[in-house]
């Protein structure tokens, strides 16, 4: 008896070890496999990297939740578009709260809670040349070239890590002297099914 529970335990074991492999085997793959917008670094500072990054076109929407938001950019890509044309998927995605038009300052947060979320297109599409999206919620826009400083920081990326990363964020530019410009928001480079300890996360601000 005692044997065979022996037997069980340990194939089960076997099967813990070989599904942990693939799952971090998956995490490795699409991390190899996943084109990633450019950009050339200037200078590091206390864990912030200062990054400029060139001319860029995204297809962004505004949703009530992160998932529904990636669900309908994910479709575009697939090709939910006039031309219907896939387009490979490029790292990082972008997030961010619903800006609400003010006098000043502009808020980074609604009073909704909508999300905006933006799927960066491969270098070779312009704004006028990317396939027309089929769902009049997803649009293409064109980013200027920008200088951004980023903070990197793994695992999943909850509400508490992203507060502490954007204050450590703004903590290390005000002691450097380095001026912010608009609202930070969230890049992440890893899809739902790569393990926690393989993400890469970061909070980014534009600088002046």
């Amino acid at each position: 008896m005692a044997r065979n529970i022996t037997k069980s335990a340990a194939l089960a074991l076997g099967t813990v070890a070989a599904l942990g492999a693939a799952w971090v085997g998956w995490g490795a793959y699409t991390r190899r496999t996943t084109d990633r917008v450019p950009y050339t670094t200037a200078l590091h500072v206390d864990g912030v990297e200062i990054r400029r990054y060139p001319d860029a076109v995204v297809a962004k929407t505004t949703a009530d939740n992160q998932g529904e938001a990636f669900q309908r950019l994910f479709r575009y890509i697939q090709g939910n578009n006039r031309s219907r044309d896939e387009i490979e998927m490029t790292a990082p995605v972008s997030t961010g709260r619903e800006k609400i038009a003010m006098t000043a300052p502009v808020a980074s947060e609604s009073s909704d809670g909508r999300m905006e979320m933006a799927f960066f297109l491969p270098g070779e599409y312009t704004a006028e040349g990317a396939p027309e999206p089929e769902d009049e919620a997803v649009t293409i826009e064109p980013i200027e070239a920008r200088t951004l400083a980023v903070r990197p920081f793994s695992w999943y990326a909850t509400d508490g890590r992203v507060a502490d990363n954007r204050r450590r964020l703004f903590d290390t530019l005000s002691a450097h002297d380095l001026t912010p410009t608009g609202d930070p928001f969230l890049l992440r480079y890893d899809d739902p099914w790569t393990p926690p300890f393989m993400r890469r996360n970061e909070i980014a601000v534009e600088l002046e």
